[in-house]
């Protein structure tokens, strides 16, 4: 059965899939799978190369690859989950590739329902990084993770024994936000105030400082630079102005 999904999975381009047993999975932040899905048994881990457009110059280039990258994934979660229901007769459900997230409390912003990235390392998918990402044997770094998880209960695959991390450091040294100067932690303020500049927190600070400007000050600041790109941030909601952590790993280069 998993060669199945495998080939189904990889025949609608997926790059690789990883299976592992729930029970195995072990993140320090996001809650058990079980309080999520009970009755699990089974992650299927999915892998999606980034394309080259991650090294661009343009911003704007770089983030429209990574909106149609989680745009494919997704799709593909869910046409995966409707394949395991319909067809092989299991419960299953889709995990979130990123939002929405769980901002009930003040220990659950930022927290994922389920971590992707431990979720590919218990898959067999890699290992983790220097810079705290999942490095992939044959993509790096340039890769992101979807999952599904479901009730059958199929055999897990082996986790990477040896990382392919050569712990280079330019990954540390390319970090504009010195954000991961600190070996094993990731400063998340600092990646995301330059990484998601109108982000929640772009859009805490402008409208902070728009509700004490004056009449006119505030008719200009709605027709600045700053507010368009808040506004474009809010609706296509999910927007990143870096990648220098993807595009500077050595790992995985196939393009030249």
């Amino acid at each position: 059965m998993k060669e199945i999904i495998r080939g189904l999975v990889q025949g609608w381009g997926v790059d690789d899939v990883g299976f592992a047993s729930v029970c195995d999975y072990r993140s320090p932040n996001s809650p058990a799978i079980e309080s999520l899905f009970p009755g699990a048994r089974t992650m299927i881990v999915m892998a999606f190369q980034e394309l080259a457009a991650c090294e661009s110059p343009s911003p704007q280039m770089a983030m429209n690859a990574r909106l149609d990258l989680m745009e494919f994934s997704r799709s593909t979660c869910y046409r995966l989950a409707r394949f395991v229901e319909g067809k092989l007769g299991s419960p299953a459900m889709t995990v979130p590739v990123a939002y929405p997230m769980d901002y009930s409390t003040p220990e659950k912003i930022g927290v994922a329902e389920v971590s992707l990235r431990h979720a590919a390392v218990v898959a067999g998918l890699g290992t983790f990084g220097r810079h705290n990402l999942v490095v992939h044997p044959r993509f790096g770094t340039r890769v992101i993770f979807a999952a599904v998880l479901t009730k059958l209960d199929l055999a897990p695959d082996l986790p990477v024994r040896k990382s392919p991390c050569t712990d280079c450091g330019l990954c540390v040294s390319n970090c504009p936000a010195g954000a991961l100067d600190k070996a094993g932690k990731t400063d998340v303020t600092k990646c995301l105030r330059n990484s998601q500049p109108y982000g929640m927190g772009g859009s805490i600070a402008f409208w902070s400082r728009f509700g004490a400007a004056t009449s006119e000050e505030q008719k200009t600041m709605l027709r600045s630079p700053e507010y368009m790109s808040l506004y474009q941030s809010a609706f296509i909601g999910y927007q990143y102005f870096c990648f220098r952590c993807f595009a500077a790993c050595p790992i995985g280069r196939t393009v030249k």
